[in-house]
C-alpha cells in the first residue's frame, strides 16, 4: 500500500479525512457524530480500531463534534497544539492525559514512514492549522477553513502531488443569501473561508507540474454548487495561465454526505502545466 486517503465528509455539517499507508492510519478531525463516523469508515473498509491517531485542525464544532466520543471508544490519541487543546477541552469531555498529545504548529512527527507536518492558517479559531503528509517522494496537503492563502501556507503546500483545498462559497450567492450581514462579513474576511475565486487564485500559486489532483472541499450547501465551484476555480486558474489536460491535472469533488473514493498518492513523474 502506498500513501492513500479518503475524505469521509466535508462541509459545514461535519469534516473528517483518513490518510493511510502501510504503517499508519490517521484521521484529520472528527466533525460528525461517533456513529456517523463509524458508518463512513465502514463504507471505506475501515473500523475505528484501525485509527492510530486523530489530528485536529481547530476547535469549531464541524471539526470536533464526535472527537471525544470516538477517541474514548477506540482509545485513540489526539494531536493538537496547546491553544487548540485549551479551546476544545470543554467540548470533548474527559480525555486521558496520555492520549492528549501536544503537536505544536510547524512541528513534524513521524508515524513509521509517514511524516506529518502542520502549518498555521488564517481562520477565526484559537490556533488553526493544516497538514501535509509525506511518504518518500510523495506529498499530500489538506487545507480548509482559511480566509486567505498566506505565504506560509503557500510554502507549506506548494508542489504537493495531491491537494485538498477549500472552495467554500460563491461570493454573489453568499451576498444574496439568507445569512445576516455579520456572518457574511466573517466568511468573506481574512479569518473566514476561501471563495471559489480565491481557491482558484490559491491553486494557481501552489500547483506545479508534479501536482496531479486537487479536491475542492468544505463547499457551502447554501452558497455554492459543485459544478459552479469546479468551473469557477478552473476559469481563474486558466486566467492565470494554468491550462491543463485532464490526463495531467484534475479538479475533483468532495461531499458532505458520502466519502470520496480512496485515492492513492503516487510518486512524482513530472509533467508541465
Amino acid at each position: 500500500m502506498s500513501l492513500r486517503f479518503t475524505v469521509l465528509s466535508s462541509g459545514s455539517t461535519g469534516n473528517a479525512t483518513v490518510i493511510q499507508n502501510d504503517e499508519a492510519t490517521l484521521m484529520i478531525d472528527v466533525g460528525l457524530s461517533c456513529k456517523r463516523t463509524e458508518q463512513l469508515l465502514e463504507e471505506q473498509g475501515l473500523s475505528g480500531k484501525q485509527i492510530d491517531g486523530i489530528l485536529v485542525t481547530h476547535e469549531h464544532s464541524d471539526h470536533i463534534k464526535g472527537l471525544g466520543a470516538f477517541a474514548r471508544k477506540y482509545d485513540v490519541p489526539i494531536y493538537a497544539n496547546e491553544n487548540t487543546w485549551e479551546a476544545l477541552t470543554k467540548h470533548v469531555g474527559a480525555i486521558a492525559d496520555e492520549k492528549r498529545i501536544v503537536m505544536q504548529t510547524g512541528e513534524a512527527r513521524d508515524f513509521g514512514d509517514l511524516r506529518v507536518e502542520s502549518y498555521g492558517i488564517s481562520h477565526d479559531a484559537a490556533e488553526p492549522v493544516g497538514y501535509s503528509f509525506y511518504e518518500g517522494d510523495t506529498k499530500l496537503s489538506v487545507t480548509t477553513d482559511l480566509g486567505y492563502m498566506s505565504d506560509k501556507v503557500r510554502d507549506a503546500v506548494i508542489d504537493s502531488d495531491v491537494l485538498v483545498m477549500e472552495s467554500n462559497h460563491d461570493v454573489e450567492m453568499l451576498r444574496m443569501g439568507r445569512y445576516p450581514w455579520n456572518i457574511k462579513r466573517r466568511i468573506l474576511g481574512d479569518m473566514g473561508h476561501l471563495s471559489n475565486e480565491a481557491a482558484g487564485e490559491a491553486l494557481g500559486e501552489v500547483v506545479t507540474g508534479n501536482t496531479r489532483r486537487a479536491y475542492l472541499a468544505h463547499l457551502s450547501r447554501d452558497h455554492n454548487m459543485m459544478d459552479l465551484a469546479r468551473m469557477s476555480v478552473q476559469n481563474v486558474m486558466e486566467d492565470n495561465g494554468h491550462f491543463f489536460k485532464e490526463s495531467e491535472f484534475q479538479l475533483r469533488d468532495t461531499y458532505y454526505d458520502k466519502p470520496t473514493p480512496w485515492d492513492t498518492v503516487h510518486a512524482k513523474s513530472p509533467v508541465r502545466l
